[in-house]
Parts: structure tokens; sequence; C-alpha cells
């Protein structure tokens, strides 16, 4: 039997000297980032160092393939970023992220968790009904924003 990707890639916790490969791979895989607002290095690593166990990497060797963020609102789990390079996309990277950041909210009491799509995003839309995801179309999400970059 051969080793597919998933039978040799590391999943584990990010660390904070990775936190720019992270960004990186957010622009690498085409998420819109705020650097001067809510995705300073500042901002990311107080995130990492208060919940360490919900920003989790996938890792082909020393390259980061795949990241999830997560966070935990006290009563919801959420899902803020997944983000998978182009060229390893379609391995199963971005479900097995997804199934450990859920795993990381259940420990945590979390029973819902939630995720927020841009309409354009086909492909993540089909990945998360693909894992058990319903859209609510009854809600409407509204921001209040006190600048337009962060």
């Amino acid at each position: 039997m051969t080793n597919t990707l998933l039978d040799t890639m590391v999943i584990r916790p990010v660390r904070d000297d990775e936190v720019r490969e992270m960004i990186s791979l957010w622009s690498e895989a085409g998420l819109p980032t705020k650097p001067a607002g809510r995705d300073t290095l500042e901002n990311l690593r107080v995130q990492l160092n208060a919940a360490p166990d919900l920003i989790i990497g996938a890792f082909d060797g020393s390259r980061m393939v795949g990241v999830i963020m997560g966070s935990d609102d006290g009563r919801k789990g959420w899902v803020n970023r997944l983000a998978v390079a182009p060229d390893m996309r379609r391995t199963g990277v971005a479900k097995t992220l997804l199934n450990r950041c859920e795993d990381a909210l259940r420990s945590r009491g979390r029973q819902i968790i939630c995720t927020l799509i841009e309409e354009y995003n086909e492909a993540s839309k089909e990945l998360f009904v693909s894992m058990g995801y319903k859209r609510e179309d009854d809600i409407i999400y509204y921001t209040k924003r006190d600048a337009d970059d962060v």
C-alpha cells in the first residue's frame, strides 16, 4: 500500500514562530486579510496564546500546507479561517483540519459549531455541506467596524 499525504502529514497546533507562515498561507490560498487590523502579528499571537488548541496546522515535512483557526465564544464554536495551499487542495487536508478543530471545540463543551462563508466561495460551501453543516438562510450578518481595515 502506498503512503498518501494524509498518512505522512503532521497535524498539530501552530507555534508562535509559525504565525508569519500562516499569514503567507492565507495569502497563497486567496483569503482576504486585514494586516492593519485583526490580522496583525500581535493580534494573531494573542489569539494563539489564548487558545493554542484552536489554531491548527497541517504540515508536509516542514511546509505548512493547511491551517484552520477556530474560536470559542462561550456558547458556540466558530471556524473563522480555513486555508489549504492550492497545490494541496482536494487531498483531504481541509476535512482533516476541520475534524480536528471540531474535536477541539467539542472538548470545550461546544455542541454548535458555526462558520461564515462568502457567497462566491463555492468550494468552501461544498466542503462544509459535505461535512454536515447546514445553511441558515434566515440569518443576516451585520457588522460594525471602526475602520475598513480592521
